[in-house]
Order: C-alpha cells, then structure tokens, then sequence
C-alpha cells in the first residue's frame, strides 16, 4: 500500500475511475463526457460522487452512470479493498487526492495523470531505501 497526497484536476480523477472500474463496458459518449462518472452502490468497490446536481443517466453491468455538475468530491473504493481514495474539490475543477493505493491503482494513477511517473519512480528508489511496509509520499507536479 502507498500513501498517495497529491493535487489532481477532477478530469484526471474521472479518468482514473474510468480505466480501474468500466474502460471495457463505457458508452463511448459518456467516456468522452467530463460531467459523466461512473458510481457503484455501497459494499465492497463502493465510487460515490458528491455534487451540486446529479442526474442518473444509464446503468451497466454494476455501475451506474451519472451526469454530475458541480462536484464537490469523489469517494473511490477497489472491489479488493486495496485501495481507498477520496478526491476532495479545492478549486472549481481542482482539488486533492488522499488514501492508500495498490501497486494496480499507481499504474492507473499514472495512466490517467493524478500522478506522474516521475513521482512513481522517486517513490520506488525511497522505498528500497525504507523498511517493509507503507509509505508515504507528496506528488509534486511541475508546471
């Protein structure tokens, strides 16, 4: 498990939740939508979206699309339990991303932009010089 504190556009969260959850099954007009989002209901895998205004559109499978505006923030929770993440808004379409990730969600993590590789590699060298266990780490994004 890594600690994962870092600042991410809403964007870059959406499609984090998109490739870890329903990239294979999404209607392509939702995948292409920002004010669409995927949410699972409560229990293990639970994704919750808080938002001013939402709107059910469609569900699929296990996963119920969403048209939300305004967001306020993103509850995210792997089907596994191995991850736990929460975005929270800062700034109109900005905010923080905290929790603890697994090895599968970095790779994701990275895939959708919320973190850099950069920030995966320097991460991988400060573990192999720390004891077993969790870490933590801050992603500093350069502009």
């Amino acid at each position: 498990m890594v600690r994962i504190v870092t600042t991410a556009s809403l964007e870059s969260f959406r499609q984090f939740i998109i490739v870890s959850t329903c990239r294979s099954f999404i209607p392509e007009s939702y995948l292409h939508d920002y004010e669409v989002f995927p949410e699972r209901e409560d229990g293990p895998g639970a994704i919750y979206i808080e938002a001013a205004d939402k709107v059910t559109l469609k569900k699929v499978r296990e996963m119920t699309f969403v048209n939300a505006k305004e967001v306020l923030g993103i509850i995210y929770s792997s089907k596994s339990g191995n991850t736990q993440l929460k975005w929270r808004q800062t700034r109109r379409r900005s905010g923080k991303v905290h929790g603890d990730a697994s090895a599968n969600a970095l790779v994701n993590l990275v895939e959708s932009g919320v973190l850099t590789q950069e920030w995966v590699d320097n991460y991988l060298k400060s573990a192999g010089t720390k004891e077993e266990g969790s870490s933590s780490m801050t992603n500093k994004k350069v502009a």
